[in-house]
């Protein structure tokens, strides 16, 4: 057994399958990918990485198959899962996923091929694990795959806390203690026990509490759209294959785009935060509905015509229409009074978050600070946004106005 100092959850004790795993190379490279990919941009001290998240998952996990009464192999390869929940992902995390799936067909979940042989497949097999059955559970196959990537997930719970933690903003904080002991299996549902209602709530509620400050703030959704942009030039313009990019680590990708003269400019302003600033920031009812629908070969084609009317290079605009928005909580399951109910069956909270999410929503159109009145300008006339409703930033002041109080 191997004891591990962790900051969120005090010491986590590491033996079996996850301890000879530990010092693997998939492991070990998740040391250099962090956590929140660009919001380290936006709070400096937000710079946990997939490593000590992996540990936090495994730790969740272990704890929940005490109190489920889980044992043996059944949960040697629930601890496995948790430990390797997070190898797939490629530089960054979540940021250029989107671009690698593109490419690769492979979102971060999709881990055969990465634990199906080698080192980690070897030890999986010494411990008498199916690295493919171990792959399932990381995808949230069957009955204890709910575990590692569901609606209750112990993923889930020890992202948000870690997340709250390392960035100092207090909305992520969960009980997640309770969350793990009330975990019961209701015909192969993973569902909370009587009397959890709120603690289901109190999950759901520090997700929409910390998106809007965290995962979505504008200044890491800038530097999102230009990582991509240049990552995308990068495969496009370089002889770095896709395959490549998707077991690089940060550090790797940013040395890469600032070594490329294609990229080297994006390289620059991602490593000395030189971030293009908000040329239009614009609310969903100011968006026309076949934009919001619009797939990646057509926000390119906006991105160009945009850059047209404003006289810049189109590789100086970036469009950023995000998906609209989804509560994958709402659904987790509560008991009520004998019965299993989803939650946003019993929940009146659903509602009003579920609008709190559609009202935080926003388009962005990015550009230098320098072309950004002019990109903003051709952008509302490019989109056909609805004028009143799009705020245009005014970058030296920081102050927001419609777009009329800029002619």
């Amino acid at each position: 057994m191997k004891t591990i100092k962790d900051s969120v959850h005090d010491y986590i004790e590491v033996e079996g399958v996850a301890l000879d795993l530990l010092d693997t190379a998939p492991l070990q490279r998740l040391r250099h990918i962090s956590q929140l990919g660009t919001v380290t941009l936006v709070y400096p001290s937000a710079n946990h990485t997939r490593f000590e998240h992996s540990l936090g998952v495994y730790h969740l996990a272990n704890r929940a198959l005490g109190h489920l009464g889980i044992e043996g192999q059944q949960a040697e390869r629930v601890r496995a899962a948790a430990l390797l929940h997070d190898v797939g992902h490629g530089p960054y995390s979540h940021n250029v996923e989107d671009l690698i799936y593109r490419h690769t067909g492979k979102y971060h979940d999709e881990v055969h091929d990465l634990i199906g042989e080698g080192e980690v497949a070897g030890i999986l097999s010494e411990h008498g694990l199916n690295p493919d059955r171990v792959a399932d559970l990381v995808a949230g196959d069957g009955e204890l795959g709910q575990l590692v990537s569901g609606e209750l997930d112990v993923d889930r719970m020890d992202y948000l806390v870690r997340d709250a933690h390392h960035t100092g903003v207090p909305y992520g904080t969960i009980d997640h203690g309770r969350l793990v002991r009330e975990l019961r299996f209701v015909d192969g549902d993973l569902v909370l026990d009587e009397g959890n209602v709120q603690t289901a709530e109190s999950l759901l509620l520090a997700r929409a509490l910390m998106n809007p400050v965290v995962y979505s703030h504008h200044v890491a959704r800038i530097a999102k759209g230009m990582l991509r942009r240049g990552t995308e030039r990068l495969l496009a313009e370089t002889d770095v294959t896709p395959n490549e990019l998707r077991r690089m680590d940060d550090k790797d990708l940013l040395v890469a785009l600032r070594s490329h003269e294609a990229t080297a400019g994006y390289g620059r302003r991602l490593s000395y935060r030189d971030l293009f600033k908000r040329a239009v920031w614009a609310e969903m009812e100011a968006v026309p509905e076949d934009l919001l629908a619009a797939d990646h070969d057509e926000v390119r084609a906006f991105e160009e015509e945009i850059a047209t009317a404003s006289g810049v290079d189109p590789e100086l605009v970036i469009l950023d229409v995000p998906e609209e928005p989804e509560m994958k909580e709402t659904s987790s399951r509560v008991i009520v009074a004998g019965e299993v109910r989803r939650l946003e069956e019993q929940s009146t909270l659903v509602q009003a978050l579920r609008a709190a999410q559609y009202d935080q929503w926003r388009l962005g159109v990015y550009a230098p600070e320098d072309v950004s009145d002019r990109v903003g300008d051709a952008a509302v006339r490019v989109l056909g946004l609805d004028v009143e409703d799009t705020l245009v930033s005014d970058v030296r002041t920081g102050v927001h106005a419609t777009l009329d109080e800029f002619q």
